[in-house]
């Protein structure tokens, strides 16, 4: 084995390389809207409650879009996924500097989502394919990892971008930043690595004699009864948690540093990114290191334990921070989302495990429902912020402190359903298929019908 080893080629690293510019690129578009926030807000009369629903719109379109994006990475190919999503995605991102009022910014950004909703699922698609269950976890975290570093890379060099070219040309640029990725994609990846002239016998042989194990689910169980299941219930449940924490990194803490300690306290709204990226690779080494001792559901349930316990932790001593200094609200916040992040890597391998080669569909199913918890989070915190207080945390509106204590309570929920989920479960295999389909229309009808509820109430009955 280490004579094969030091012969095998190693491209399904370049591939993992090339996806974390992927994540960096996706994070980068995203998060630029926030830093312009200010200026496209005075520019196109747009209130703040609205930014919020601006915000709030692309996690919409985002969100339900996965499960069809995920789908057509399994039947058709990441490589074509990802081609056709980045292209899609990058041009609306030009388009956003050509908006002219609030309702073409919401089209252009709902168009925006609806593209950036094959970037994850057709990415984890392509680890599957590539990666050998061993390596899983720290693909899937420093993969990741790269968006939170476009993310902070965002905080830092789009303000000045915006002061040098105006805001409507940023958007312009990082579209082409998209397309030139979209390029060397559609040149260099194959969708198996058998395919690929760079990748040797022994690479290949090493992938694919690693690419199932004893947790991947049989692949002839339907996908209905997948998604049904009370494995994905809790993923998706804990999922939600995740997201309606870190969301708020992306969308409102840049405006909020800035409207409770003034002008220069955004400087530091990239340190929660950038300790989430370390906490993206701990916990993807984490899960390498207990797969590799003979813990592979404890390789999965361990940092996300762990994790979502720091983010209580830091949720709630945030809330005591809110008459302090900016760097030290910053310093706990970023207790929260390190742990938040040290989450993702272990959701998105579990995913892997229960669903094999619908790995695409199932993880676009959690993280559809993630979205749909980062869609809440850009409208709730505002309102949480301007109406709601509660005892002896947030005694006073006016802050942020009601969210974090409501964040910190999913969190907590999150703890409990990973101490139940297991990939070893075995499912019914004796559901028909009629009673799986209802099983599908109604879980994703209530999806549905309880998120337009929140945006109808939060539209009518905003105070």
């Amino acid at each position: 084995m280490s004579t094969v080893r030091k012969k095998m080629t190693h491209q399904r690293h370049l591939l993992v390389g090339l996806l974390f510019l992927h994540a960096m690129n996706t994070f980068m578009d995203r998060i630029c809207i926030s830093t312009a926030s200010d200026l496209i807000m005075s520019d196109l009369n747009i209130s703040a409650q609205m930014m919020g629903y601006v915000f709030a719109i692309f996690a919409v379109s985002y969100a339900l879009l996965q499960v069809p994006a995920g789908w057509f990475a399994d039947v058709y190919g990441p490589k074509k996924a990802l081609l056709i999503v980045v292209g899609f995605w990058s041009s609306f991102t030009a388009l956003t500097g050509a908006a002219w009022n609030a309702v073409s910014m919401l089209i252009i950004r709902f168009f925006f989502g609806a593209g950036e909703a094959g970037a994850f699922p057709g990415a984890t698609r392509a680890v599957f394919n590539w990666v050998p269950s061993k390596e899983r976890g720290f693909a899937n975290g420093f993969f990741h990892s790269g968006g939170r570093v476009g993310a902070a890379f965002s905080l830092l060099l789009m303000p000045f971008l915006i002061r040098s070219v105006g805001w409507r040309w940023t958007f312009v640029i990082n579209g082409a930043i998209g397309i030139a990725w979209a390029i060397v994609w559609f040149i260099w990846f194959r969708n198996h690595p058998k395919d690929h002239p760079k990748v040797n016998d022994a690479e290949r042989e090493y992938i694919e004699s690693g690419i199932r194990d004893e947790l991947t689910v049989d692949e002839k169980i339907p996908f209905g009864l997948i998604i049904t299941s009370p494995n994905m219930i809790l993923t998706m449940v804990q999922y939600i948690a995740s997201n309606m924490t870190f969301f708020i990194s992306l969308t409102w803490l840049f405006p909020y540093m800035k409207s409770q300690w003034g002008e220069g306290a955004e400087i530091y709204t990239p340190i929660p990114l950038i300790l989430g990226m370390i906490a993206h690779w701990s916990a993807g080494g984490l899960i390498n290191f207990l797969y590799g001792k003979g813990y592979h559901v404890g390789s999965r349930r361990v940092p996300a334990i762990i994790g979502f316990s720091m983010g209580v932790i830091g949720l709630i001593l945030s809330t005591r921070m809110a008459d302090s200094t900016p760097l030290a609200f910053i310093l706990t916040f970023s207790i929260a989302i390190f742990g938040v992040e040290m989450t993702i890597a272990p959701s998105w391998t579990f995913c892997m495990d229960i669903g094999g080669r619908k790995t695409g569909a199932v993880s676009g199913t959690m993280n559809m429902l993630g979205n749909l918890g980062s869609a809440a989070s850009a409208v709730l915190f505002p309102y949480f912020v301007a109406h709601i207080t509660i005892p002896f945390f947030a005694e006073t509106t006016g802050n942020a402190n009601s969210f974090f204590i409501f964040a910190a309570l999913l969190n907590l929920i999150a703890v409990i359903c990973w101490i139940f989920m297991d990939p070893r479960k075995p499912l019914d295999t004796s559901i028909s298929k009629e009673k799986i389909r209802m099983r599908v229309i109604l879980m994703l009808g209530a999806i549905v019908v309880l998120f337009l509820l929140l945006m109808i109430y939060k539209t009518f009955f905003p105070a």
